[in-house]
């Protein structure tokens, strides 16, 4: 690509789930890597790679004066909230830290000349989506906070890109699971939200029963259903967005999901089938926030990034997960 060696990344809440697995990858394929976490929603085990500032993004001169003397290359940003129901409850701390707080970020990097920036947004843009698989271009209709937090940093990036002022690629996100095949780092909730995290931590016995919310969606059986994507693809996405916007790619907005759906009940079989565990499941009303179908159109990705997923497979995300659960 004709750039200088070794190319600088900035990973915001690296020692998260999702960051964590991309600053893996990134170190693996010898990018040099910045973690930025202020452990508010980590514990730091999975802060193996890349090299670690413990700041807050509230903090935006210690920002900018660690762009300044580091000068990365690229930004990727994955701090934020993330709890659907959480962020109906709470919504000036969802609005505060994932709108707020990278407004702070953005303007940390404009103040250092950095311009190029990853974004980690959601399919939670789309809302409850009038056609399935939805696709980039449908209208954003969020219908929780975290939602519209991140369609609120969405909107800004465009503005910005327009102005010339960054350049940007959004990766909205549908259902990621999954762990680390090679065991080092997976997710590390403890009162998770997420399916199938939780159905594992129920078949573990550390819950005593699985709730499914809502069994009347007009879907085949009933539950609700979702895209699913494993975590190192979504992390290998991020890379090839990089690599994109390094080479002079233009601004972009991208799904990242495999453009398939399985339904709740579906994921519980699976489960199931995976530990070997029978445990206890019970239906329960629906939640507020959960759209019937959320299914990604994932054409534009492999178009543009060249994405070509290695793990397309739920069997195999959820033995991943498990394996990881088993470990830990």
């Amino acid at each position: 690509m004709g750039l200088k060696d070794p190319i600088r990344v900035v990973v915001t809440g690296g020692a998260g789930y999702i960051g964590s697995h991309v600053a893996k990858l990134l170190v693996k394929r010898g990018y040099e890597v910045l973690v930025i976490d202020n452990l508010a929603s980590s514990s730091g085990k999975n802060l193996l790679y890349g090299e670690f500032y413990p700041l807050d993004l509230a903090n935006e001169e210690g920002l900018c004066e660690l762009f300044r003397e580091k000068m990365p290359d690229v930004v990727m940003h994955f701090a934020a909230y993330i709890v659907v129901p959480e962020s109906v409850e709470h919504p000036l701390k969802y609005y505060y830290n994932n709108v707020g707080n990278t407004l702070r970020l953005l303007s940390a990097m404009q103040r250092a000349g950095i311009k190029n920036f990853i974004f980690s947004s959601s399919a939670a843009v789309y809302g409850i989506p009038e056609s399935i698989p939805v696709e980039e271009t449908a209208p954003l209709n969020p219908i929780s906070p975290y939602g519209e937090s991140k369609a609120m940093v969405e909107k800004i990036l465009r503005d910005m890109s327009l102005a010339g002022e960054l350049r940007y690629v959004s990766l909205r996100y549908f259902n990621v699971a999954g762990a680390d095949p090679e065991g080092e780092i997976g997710p590390t909730y403890t009162q998770p939200t997420h399916l199938i995290l939780r159905a594992l931590k129920t078949a573990k016995g550390e819950f005593p029963f699985l709730e499914i919310y809502g069994t009347d969606y007009p879907t085949p059986d009933g539950t609700c259903v979702r895209d699913y994507i494993h975590v190192m693809d979504l992390a290998e996405a991020h890379i090839l967005a990089m690599e994109y916007l390094l080479s002079g790619g233009s601004s972009e907005v991208l799904n990242c999901g495999y453009g398939k759906g399985h339904s709740v009940r579906e994921v519980v079989k699976l489960a199931k089938a995976v530990t070997g565990i029978d445990f206890e499941v019970r239906e329960t009303g629906r939640r507020p926030g959960d759209p019937p179908v959320l299914v990604a159109k994932v054409e534009k990705i492999k178009r543009v990034l060249g994405f070509r997923p290695k793990y397309e497979d739920l069997f195999l995300i959820i033995k991943h997960a498990w394996e990881w659960e088993r470990k830990n």
